[in-house]
């Protein structure tokens, strides 16, 4: 099983510590009955001991080879396998209180979080091994360069947490950078208070277009310099500064203002 060559274009990094392995699976804490997802099981480090504790895993995975080699692996009827692209599955047809689970492709890693991101409310919560760069990227606070559009857009979704480093010697082949394991639990519903969630986006993304912008700039098409201060947000303010609940103010009074 441990044959298949990686192919650049599916991003496959195969992890294979045990003990990295028993750590990841320990922070999911699988239960019997949980209804879990696994995107990219690949070579089924953690597809095997998630099985373990569980009645019964979906599976999202691309690659024709590794299927069969799955179906091999585990020929009952506790993996179900789904074909095809995490980009373009529907996580919606699996049920609610969904738990998903990881190594993402780091090629794909953050388009398929801003996916993800539209089944939040059926979801429990998500784990996943992802570039630490991207993982810094989406904790981070105001005011640093780390601090974007992925941070704002997640950080309003999810409370987000980074749990620990893998090191580049966990994989094969191994990448040239750092992973990170982070936690994502989606926010309650009274805590998302933007009242257009089209327009908030809109906002952000407009915002961090050009980042190193003033606000009056980049925001002059959605908003006049007078009505962002009104607002308590400085005209000379830059995207990076400015905190999830000041672009959730903003989006609000410019929909108000339809």
């Amino acid at each position: 099983m441990k044959d298949h060559l990686p192919r650049k274009r599916f991003g496959q990094n195969f992890l294979n510590s045990p003990g990295v392995i028993r750590k990841i699976v320990a922070a999911i804490a699988p239960r019997p009955g949980d209804l879990m997802v696994e995107i990219g099981p690949g070579l089924a480090a953690l597809t095997e001991p998630l099985l373990q504790a569980l009645d019964r895993l979906h599976v999202v995975e691309i690659d024709r080879d590794l299927i069969a080699r799955l179906k091999q692996q585990f020929p009952g009827d506790s993996l179900t396998i789904h074909e095809g692209d995490a980009l373009e599955f529907d996580f919606a047809t699996l049920g609610a209180d969904l738990r998903v689970v990881g190594n993402l492709p780091y090629n794909i890693s953050t388009p398929l979080l801003f996916h993800l991101a539209t089944f939040a409310d059926r979801v429990r919560d998500m784990h996943f091994m992802l570039q630490k760069e991207v993982v810094d990227r989406m904790a981070a606070a105001p005011g640093g360069g780390d601090y974007g559009r992925l941070s704002v857009m997640l950080q309003y979704r999810f409370h987000i947490e980074r749990l620990f480093i893998v090191p580049p010697g966990a994989f094969t082949p191994a990448p040239k950078v750092d992973s990170a394991i982070v936690r994502l639990i989606p926010r309650p519903a009274m805590e998302l208070n933007a009242i257009d969630a089209e327009c908030f986006s809109r906002v952000v993304t407009t915002a961090f277009s050009q980042r190193r912008k003033m606000l009056r700039n980049t925001l002059r098409d959605l908003i006049a310099e007078p009505a962002l201060a009104a607002l308590g947000i400085a005209p000379t303010a830059r995207a990076e500064t400015i905190a999830v609940a000041d672009y959730v103010r903003l989006a609000n009074a410019l929909a108000a203002g339809k």
